[in-house]
């Protein structure tokens, strides 16, 4: 007599489905895999990250924020699945909300660990600190060595930041700062505001 296959098997057998369209960009069968594979486990985070990954790479902001706050939800101490919901809002114009998401990653004691490095640039950004946030970035960037996606995207921003400051560079002194403060400000919040802007593509291919 046959056995009918436990809810495990079930399960890695449908998140295996769904990885594998996953990496051939079959979005459609991918969500459909990640949505079924939440339904036999409920109580699992990684099918809602993917799911959250997948909407994300479709540009649907809402669904995306969504799934990995469901991720959070579900494994708090899911730190990729924190970082990727903070960057969503972040680069939805959010910053509040994102430091909010990303706090436990800010007070998180791993200096092995890019993500904090990579949490607190883009807090150090929030606040105009471009210098500071290279800073975190560049040190996270070479501690990376499990997920390939995020070094891409750290050093658009990386490059987006040091244009900003190669075409708004510092006066000499404090008098000519002072004096100059009025008329570049206008042209950095617009600089500003296209970084908060940034729109994460593609997390999890």
């Amino acid at each position: 007599m046959l056995q009918s296959p436990s809810p495990n098997t079930t399960y890695d057998a449908i998140m295996a489905l769904g990885i594998a369209a996953s990496q051939a960009n079959d979005s459609a069968a991918a969500i459909s895999a990640f949505q079924e594979a939440s339904a036999v486990q409920p109580a699992a985070a990684l099918p809602q990250f993917m799911l959250g990954a997948e909407f994300a790479a479709l540009g649907d902001v809402a669904q995306a924020e969504s799934a990995f706050a469901s991720a959070v939800r579900l494994a708090p101490d899911f730190a990729l699945a924190r970082y990727q919901l903070g960057l969503l809002q972040f680069s939805s114009g959010r910053a509040a909300v994102a430091l909010l998401t990303w706090q436990p990653l800010l007070t998180l004691e791993q200096p092995d660990d890019p993500l904090p490095h990579f949490a607190k640039g883009f807090e150090a950004l929030a606040r105009d600190k471009f210098d500071d946030a290279l800073a975190h970035f560049e040190r996270g960037l070479p501690l990376n060595t499990t997920n390939a996606a995020l070094p891409g995207d750290i050093r658009k921003v990386i490059e987006r930041i040091n244009a900003i400051k190669s075409s708004h560079p510092l006066p000499a002194t404090p008098e000519a700062q002072a004096a100059d403060q009025a008329p570049e400000a206008p042209a950095e919040a617009d600089a500003h505001f296209l970084l908060a802007n940034y729109q994460q593509k593609g997390l999890a291919h």
